[in-house]
């Protein structure tokens, strides 16, 4: 017998956020969040996107045992700004049982039906910058941070079952970094300099704080064609800068200014820290920090987690400057390869940039949606 159990109080709270650790236990790619940034997803009092979202959790019981977990996600500030009303279903998680699964998701749907929804989308959380997709290839490559949704391949097969079809593909793609830059992309940073653009380089995490609210304007501006991207309120920024800017590199992050001193680009990037996530497993102390400093300074990788370049300034080279600092960053801290993060399938004009280099696509994966 299978029943689910509405998580109200905080005690079935931390249930809902331990479990993925229990049912990924021999999971050998999973990468275990920072049970800290866990709560700052889930908990509705560190959590501002609660604000504007109608939301519901469930955990699915059988035998008496904690098996699986499901939320629901209405995501109002991005259905009236895409004229849609769609319910989210995000953070699922369960053994390979047919009847675990298909409990969660029907409850998902129910809920979204009484609220007038339309469709359901998924996996997809309050925003693009969570946990999006299940993993459809790549299952035996390493993850990386940021990107942590590392499902079992049965959850496709479970969710087409159900009636999901394709929504939208994500790919990741790993880069071979270059001994020396390509000397296309030197030409094209010194043409774009001639016209008045320079580039920002940092040294210190001081220097970057002047520029995060610039930053976080300048992505709420571009990433409107970003499926599942809502704009960020200053209290959203200033959360999403405090849990990612203690972990960042400044050598890694690059922008541009134009003539008139605007930032009109933005790079950020960080030492793949996957090693030191997993030896921490999903706790900072007591050790846990010890083990991403260490991670820090011996990765071999650069990740990159987000960029973006004003609308007007698209295709005139911007994205060649950034790259060539960046590039020079990463040889200088012994760095190897590059991973995209997540790519949609449609950008067709970023999917080049990396195409254009050696590179791999070594991850897929997929949001479903569905008619309710």
């Amino acid at each position: 017998m299978i029943h689910l159990r509405e998580v109200i109080h905080y005690k079935d709270l931390k249930t809902f956020i331990k479990l993925p650790y229990k049912i990924h236990k021999n999971h050998k790619e999973w990468l275990p969040p920072l049970l800290t940034d866990e709560y700052k997803i889930f908990d509705k009092k560190k959590n501002h996107s609660f604000g504007y979202c109608d939301t519901i959790m469930y955990l699915a019981i059988k035998n008496g045992e904690f098996v699986g977990r499901i939320m629901g996600i209405i995501n109002h500030n991005f259905n009236k700004g895409h004229n849609e009303k769609n319910a989210r279903f995000f953070a699922l998680e369960c053994y390979d049982d047919v009847k675990v699964y298909d409990k969660l998701i029907e409850a998902i749907e129910i809920w979204g039906k009484e609220k007038n929804m339309e469709k359901i989308v998924g996996p997809l959380g309050f925003s693009d910058k969570d946990p999006q997709g299940f993993l459809t290839e790549g299952f035996d490559d390493p993850m990386t941070v940021m990107v942590t949704n590392c499902s079992f391949d049965y959850m496709i097969s479970h969710t087409e079952r159900n009636g999901y079809q394709k929504k939208i593909d994500l790919f990741q793609y790993r880069v071979e970094l270059e001994k020396e830059t390509p000397e296309i992309y030197i030409k094209i940073a010194e043409r774009v300099k001639s016209r008045g653009f320079t580039i920002l380089e940092f040294t210190k995490s001081s220097e970057i704080k002047p520029y995060v609210k610039t930053v976080f304007d300048l992505i709420n501006q571009t990433y409107t064609d970003i499926y599942g991207f809502a704009p960020l309120d200053d209290t959203e920024a200033t959360e999403f800068s405090n849990r990612f800017l203690p972990l960042l590199n400044p050598n890694y992050i690059k922008l541009v200014k134009d003539k008139n001193d605007i930032v009109v680009a933005f790079l950020i990037a960080m030492p793949n820290i996957t090693s030191g996530f997993r030896k921490a497993n999903g706790r900072i102390l007591p050790f846990g920090f010890l083990h991403l400093l260490k991670a820090l300074k011996t990765a071999t990788q650069l990740d990159m987690l987000l960029g973006c370049v004003q609308q007007k300034h698209r295709n005139s080279g911007l994205d060649a400057l950034m790259s060539v600092a960046l590039f020079d960053a990463a040889r200088k801290g012994n760095l190897k390869v590059m991973d995209s993060h997540l790519t949609m399938e449609e950008n067709k004009q970023m999917r080049a940039t990396y195409e254009r280099m050696n590179h791999t696509i070594y991850k897929k994966y997929r949001i479903f949606e569905k008619a309710l």
